[in-house]
């Protein structure tokens, strides 16, 4: 038995990339941020410029929803291969099959310009609406709708990204993975 399933390896030509990621950025409540996810080479690559502007302040790409939703039961949580520019980023797994609900985050910090492998346990995971925590919610395992990565000014509940800057952002990936 494999010790990863491999979700989207970046290293091989992605023809259906733009079908797969589209960008959900802070414009849905006023802001101006722009983001995309496009391959440039053997690397996935969330790029943009994240801006405060308009009470804004985030840039996301996020999955379509798989059909049907992938089973990770069994695994112990995500990891990714990538090189990043120093921010903060966040990954949220999507357990419901609606643009906007519930949701389980994760932060993960990176290294400009430095190749890293991540993991991101399940057992760090916090379920958000919205980048606020509720509580008595559990994760289905057997339930993953969608990923989405987000670049943002804040962390949970109001509190502030200390690696946030506004301006430009990379995020290059090789692979992203679920692991035993």
């Amino acid at each position: 038995m494999s010790s990863t399933l491999t979700l989207f390896d970046f290293t091989q030509p992605q023809p259906d990339l733009a079908a797969i990621w589209g960008a959900l950025n802070d414009g849905v409540m006023g802001g101006v941020s722009q983001s995309q996810f496009r391959q440039v080479g053997a690397a996935g690559v969330f790029s943009g410029n994240v801006s405060t502007a308009n009470a804004g302040g985030f840039a996301s790409v996020r999955t379509r929803d798989w059909q049907p939703p992938l089973d990770l039961t069994g695994y112990i949580g995500i990891e990714l291969r990538l090189r990043g520019d120093g921010h903060r980023y966040k990954l949220f797994l999507r357990p419901e099959d609606r643009w906007d609900g519930l949701a389980f985050c994760s932060s993960f910090d990176t290294e400009r310009d430095r190749w890293l492998t991540v993991q991101l346990p399940f057992v760090h995971f916090v379920p958000v609406v919205r980048a606020k925590t509720v509580s008595g919610v559990a994760l289905d395992f057997s339930r993953i709708y969608a990923l989405q990565l987000m670049l943002s000014k804040f962390e949970l509940d109001g509190m502030l990204n200390p690696h946030f800057a506004p301006g430009p952002f990379q995020l290059q990936i090789e692979a992203i993975a679920a692991y035993r």
